[in-house]
């Protein structure tokens, strides 16, 4: 069975692609729609349908049918967690100083996101009490997607995995026996593998990205994972910052928890929920995780693992993983 394996940057991450049983181009026109969707979907581009979108806040505006479905899960995922996962937290992103692409807030270089900054909302005292997605107006007739003034769309991880979901379902309609795409540390596999054996994906740990606390082999379906460790940063006040974002609090989130990964059907599905248990803490995150029927492994602060819902499952005896999450 031939198999075929690229591993290139896009969407601020390394993308890794192992399709079994590929026809001609396939690898490449995978490629190629992540990176359609990465120009669609990016913040910080500012012709993106993002962009635009942010910069027409009352405006219904004609989208793409990815953008549209993008935007339709985030609002599911809202919904699906309460608003734990909230996907218009762009303005307290930007005060927090994440105003343009990670490798330029790492490296301390002056912003350069050239779309308008808008004033944050105000915080509320519970997430759902939040403007957040549930007032984003959503016409399927038209295909057009009009933000309220005061909301502002940051793709983020639930744009990685839904991302991967995409073009692993158009490998194998195009007749791939198999597929894994890999967005950072969101995953998405179905179909044959190279070895047999299942997908195998080690699990990393967030203090330690070159320790594996876990390893699982997938038949079908996706990890995310979400560490605070990952994207840091120190704030103009010299305050240490992160992505995380808490919707009650419109800062950084301090949780008990230093990332979270969830196995599901879905990539987005995966990654919302993995969001939202890191926000919840170790206790209400690893409850979350079960009520939701899917599996997951919380990570304290002092590395100390919680496992959550049936992980025992996945695991495996393998030692050669053909992925990474985290």
């Amino acid at each position: 069975m031939s198999i075929e394996e690229r591993e290139v940057e896009l969407m601020g991450t390394t993308a890794h692609v192992i399709i079994t049983g590929a026809g001609p181009d396939l690898a490449a026109r995978a490629l190629e729609r992540l990176e359609i969707l990465e120009s669609r979907w990016s913040r910080f581009l500012p012709d993106s349908e993002v962009s635009r979108l942010n910069e027409r806040p009352g405006v219904p505006v004609l989208v793409s049918p990815d953008t549209y479905l993008l935007v339709e899960r985030a609002i599911e995922g809202w919904r699906l967690t309460g608003g734990r996962f909230d996907p218009t937290l762009l303005p307290e992103l930007r005060a927090a100083g994440y105003d343009r692409s990670f490798e330029l807030v790492g490296a301390g270089a002056p912003s350069c996101d050239r779309a308008p900054a808008r004033s944050a909302a105000p915080i509320a005292a519970h997430p759902t009490a939040r403007i957040g997605a549930g007032a984003i107006v959503l016409d399927p007739l038209v295909r057009t997607v009009r933000l309220p003034r005061g909301v502002e769309l940051d793709p983020g991880g639930i744009g990685k995995g839904l991302a991967a979901d995409l073009v692993v379902e158009q490998l194998i309609a195009e007749g791939a026996s198999g597929a894994m795409v890999s967005l950072g540390g969101d995953l998405r596999a179905e179909g044959a593998t190279p070895d047999g054996d299942g997908w195998v994906v080690a699990i990393a740990d967030p203090h330690d990205p070159d320790r594996v606390v876990e390893t699982v082999a997938l038949e079908a379906g996706a990890i995310a994972s979400t560490w605070r460790t990952k994207r840091t940063w120190t704030g103009e006040d010299g305050t240490p910052r992160h992505h995380l974002i808490d919707p009650a609090t419109g800062v950084s989130a301090a949780t008990g928890l230093s990332g979270v990964t969830v196995i599901s059907g879905r990539g987005w599905h995966a990654e919302v929920l993995a969001k939202a248990a890191f926000l919840a803490g170790p206790t209400a995150g690893a409850q979350l995780l079960a009520d939701r029927g899917v599996a997951g492994l919380l990570v304290r602060d002092d590395g100390s693992l919680i496992e959550a819902g049936d992980l025992t499952r996945f695991a495996t005896s393998s030692t050669v993983p053909l992925s990474h999450a985290g």
